[in-house]
């Protein structure tokens, strides 16, 4: 495993976000080290995605602080906010692509948006980035309605990477994939952290991805992280919903990894 910076990718402390009365993150405390790929679990609706979505500022919080690579994240309009979000990326659920945009154009669209390229260099780093997936330059051309759902997600992760950033959020990227897609997925992402050096926040409810994937998985409950550590930790942790997580009936197919 590489070295990691000691100082955090993400760092949370106290945050609180709710609906109304209804609270969902409750003095939540994280930090994500840099270079490193963290899995967050939890129950359906728990509230792992509005913790991923009130780190990069969608959902307002309540309470608490959020830092992402040292700069303050207070909500989606505020200045600060809207200049660290250059160092995000983010694979939203199901991908997420605009069905009126062809790959390309999906992949350009952060381009455009932040930058000023010709079309030519736009194209090119387009197809760079598809590249990058496994995917070629003609699938470029391909609509989403032509794409299957591991293409889609491939796409979308090309989109998260266009404006090179340091972190990548995914949000259940196996999601709606068979086996071997969603095996072959988890490659590429382990692939691509290793490579250009990501910090991976990974939302997912995929074991297999926990147990191959992540160097620490944290688990929510509650409204806050009842346990975090490698996978090994996590096997091993008394907290009731972990137990019954971790050691139900769909998953014998994990193994405590070596040390």
């Amino acid at each position: 495993m590489q070295e990691l910076d000691p100082q955090p990718a993400i760092r949370v402390n106290n945050l609180v976000v709710g609906f109304g009365r209804h609270v969902v993150i409750d003095h939540l405390s994280l930090e994500v080290r840099r270079g490193e790929i963290l899995g967050m679990v939890g129950a359906s609706g728990g509230g792992k995605s509005v913790l991923m979505r009130s780190i990069i500022g969608l959902i307002p919080r309540q309470g608490g602080e959020i830092e992402v690579m040292g700069a303050t994240i207070t909500g989606a309009h505020d200045r600060s906010t809207q200049h660290a979000a250059g160092s995000w990326g983010v694979l939203f659920q199901q991908g997420a692509l605009f069905s009126s945009l062809t790959a390309r154009q999906n992949i350009q669209f952060p381009l455009r948006e932040n930058l000023v390229l010709s079309e030519a260099l736009m194209d090119e780093i387009a197809t760079a980035k598809l590249e990058m997936v496994g995917l070629t330059a003609e699938d470029g051309d391909k609509f989403p309605a032509e794409l299957s759902g591991g293409m889609t997600k491939r796409v979308a992760l090309a989109r998260a990477l266009a404006l090179d950033p340091a972190i990548v959020f995914l949000d259940e990227p196996t999601s709606g994939l068979d086996p071997i897609a969603a095996g072959e997925f988890d490659v590429l992402i382990k692939t691509l952290q290793q490579t250009l050096g990501l910090t991976v926040f990974m939302v997912t409810h995929d074991l297999a991805s926990l147990n191959t994937v992540c160097d620490r998985v944290a688990a929510l409950a509650d409204g806050k992280i009842v346990a975090i550590g490698p996978m090994r930790d996590l096997l091993q942790s008394q907290h009731p919903w972990v137990r019954a997580y971790f050691h139900g009936k769909r998953s014998q197919m994990l193994q405590p990894q070596a040390s």
